[in-house]
């Protein structure tokens, strides 16, 4: 049984058990989150559209943290142009432990 939610601007493809890393959410370690945007549900058959409108899945969060750093780096020639900048972004890893639907 699987499940695609959406958060944060993107979707992932979930299932009972799993860990994943999500855009930030706020909330502390150990804390429940509840995801009720669900796109679709894959139990016996596909449901998706007003098949899941009820459906949810519900995760509990592991921890936040920051990912690895990417470098932007920008340079142009024959000027001395170049600027040298990083970003870390930060994340929520949640497990997900039941799915609704």
């Amino acid at each position: 049984m699987y499940a695609i939610i959406a958060t944060g601007g993107k979707q992932y493809k979930v299932a009972e058990g799993d860990i994943i890393n999500v855009e930030k959410l706020g909330v502390e370690a150990g804390e429940t989150v509840t995801f009720d945007q669900v796109l679709a549900v894959s139990s016996d058959g596909l449901k998706v559209g007003s098949d899941v409108a009820g459906a949810t899945v519900t995760a509990t969060v592991v921890k936040n943290g920051k990912a690895r750093k990417v470098v932007v780096y920008k340079y142009k020639r024959k000027t001395g142009y170049h600027k040298k900048n990083g970003h870390r972004q930060q994340f929520t890893q949640v497990k997900i432990e039941k799915i609704n639907g």
